[in-house]
């Protein structure tokens, strides 16, 4: 069930690119959004929610020497994340009706690989996998950008790549940290978020070099820069302007949520003396983005700038 609804979306973006007719284009790819949308919110009628265990998990080795396995899994906080991605889809493509004139195959295939992004990344129970669908979701946005974007479309998308993909380098510098610390606990190599779980990592207050604090920051840089979090903001106000408007809607609605599931998913439990040692540092950065977000907001004339440092503001409180 949870690998039909991640990887229909694929299945939808090539199923679009054979299409010549731009009114058969658009209305497929409505219907195709609209099924999409029903199988998500099939998961509401599914759920179960008088258990914390995980539902309608699947697990498959993938490279059993490395722990690396394809492995999903359904909960209460990945539920509604996915539900949203599902619903505003259809949105987004009715808004792309009459606004892209050229490559309307392309832009409307990418729509459809970061809706696959998305879904994998809300259900990953594996580290290496949410890596991959975290990453992955980088390149729809590069094209949506890089092509249907404005004037300065080129430095917007080049600022995207280089604060994302710095940021996700210290996370897999982690990933792989954590996969040989499993290793030296239970002689076996995982990247099983369960398996981390059970993975208690040394931390002593004070002390710079502990192991736990260097995960957490390698960890928090890469979901701080996703949220964004002041003061690793800055590549959202020229992604929300040069981006063409479906593409705004999804990184303010989408996108940024990807970074604080990932503090609440990985963060909060793999490291929690950190997280109440050094939380105020979290909360801290989280008041000075709603009050600096909030004040540039205030005397933005562009509606594009202004929906981009509301969005720092707003999500300084989901951070806090």
């Amino acid at each position: 069930m949870l690998s039909l609804i991640t990887f229909f979306p694929l299945l939808c973006g090539f199923l679009i690119l054979p299409f010549q007719n731009k009114k058969v284009l658009h209305y497929t790819s409505l219907v195709l959004s609209l099924v999409h949308m029903v199988m998500v919110l099939s998961l509401l009628f599914i759920f179960n929610d008088k258990t914390h265990m995980l539902q309608l998990t699947e697990v498959y080795p993938l490279i059993p020497k490395l722990g690396f396995q394809y492995f999903l899994g359904l909960d209460g906080l990945s539920l509604w994340l996915v539900v949203l991605s599902a619903v505003l889809q259809p949105i987004v493509f009715l808004s792309s009706w009459n606004l892209i004139k050229e490559n309307t195959r392309v832009f409307y295939f990418s729509l459809f690989f970061m809706q696959m992004s998305l879904m994998g990344t809300f259900l990953s129970l594996d580290g290496l996998l949410f890596y991959i669908f975290f990453e992955s979701s980088l390149l729809p946005m590069a094209l949506l950008m890089g092509l249907w974007g404005g004037k300065r479309k080129i430095y917007a998308t080049t600022k995207l790549f280089i604060y994302t993909m710095v940021g996700s380098l210290f996370m897999l510098m982690g990933i792989v940290t954590l996969m040989s610390l499993t290793q030296d606990v239970s002689g076996v190599m995982s990247s099983s978020l369960i398996d981390w779980y059970q993975i208690k990592t040394s931390f002593v207050s004070g002390q710079w070099h502990s192991t736990q604090l260097l995960l957490f920051i390698c960890f928090a840089l890469a979901f701080a820069i996703k949220s964004p979090l002041f003061p690793v903001h800055t590549w959202l106000p020229d992604a929300h302007v040069e981006a063409p408007t479906p593409g705004s809607v999804i990184l303010a609605a989408l996108m940024l949520k990807m970074g604080t599931f990932g503090f609440v998913r990985f963060c909060l439990p793999l490291f929690p003396e950190v997280t109440f040692n050094y939380g105020w540092v979290m909360m801290l950065l989280g008041v000075i983005g709603i009050i600096y977000g909030a004040l540039v907001a205030m005397v933005q004339t562009d509606i594009k700038k202004l929906v981009a440092y509301s969005s720092v503001s707003h999500m300084g409180y989901v951070i806090l």
